[in-house]
């Protein structure tokens, strides 16, 4: 689906996200374990694909699903590189949560996950707000 995505629309998305994700962390004993462990993982590449689609707001959505999940995967695949100064980044809070601590085979099906989510989102979204269009019947 293509269509122009509206930029304060997607920030506010993304915030929201960022909120969900974090409480996730901060609610953690109030959620299954199963849920614990992957929906922050989930939470963040959604908030990715949101970033991405509200910075390319005209690129198909499959274009930036592609792009969304190899920048996730590439961050994960980052983790199994440790030199003493990523792994300082590492140990700071924005560090962390961006980067990551260690590779998981797991957190890559959490990423595909959460990005499938964001391409239901912005293909119901798109078909949400495009404007109905009536083609006229020619009679005057």
């Amino acid at each position: 689906m293509i269509y122009k995505r509206n930029r304060l629309l997607y920030g506010f998305m993304i915030i929201i996200v960022i909120i969900l994700g974090l409480c996730s962390r901060k609610m953690a004993i109030f959620l299954p374990d199963f849920l614990n462990t992957y929906l922050g993982d989930a939470l963040w590449a959604l908030m990715i694909f949101i970033a991405f689609g509200l910075i390319f707001r005209e690129m198909k959505t499959n274009k930036i699903a592609l792009i969304g999940i190899s920048f996730c995967y590439l961050i994960e695949l980052s983790q199994l590189y440790h030199a003493s100064w990523i792994d300082n980044i590492r140990k700071t809070s924005l560090g962390g949560l961006v980067l990551g601590y260690g590779f998981l085979w797991s957190d890559l099906l959490a990423y595909t996950i959460g990005i499938g989510a964001g391409v239901i989102i912005d293909i119901l979204w798109g078909i949400i707000a495009k404007p109905n269009k009536t083609k006229p019947s020619g009679i005057a």
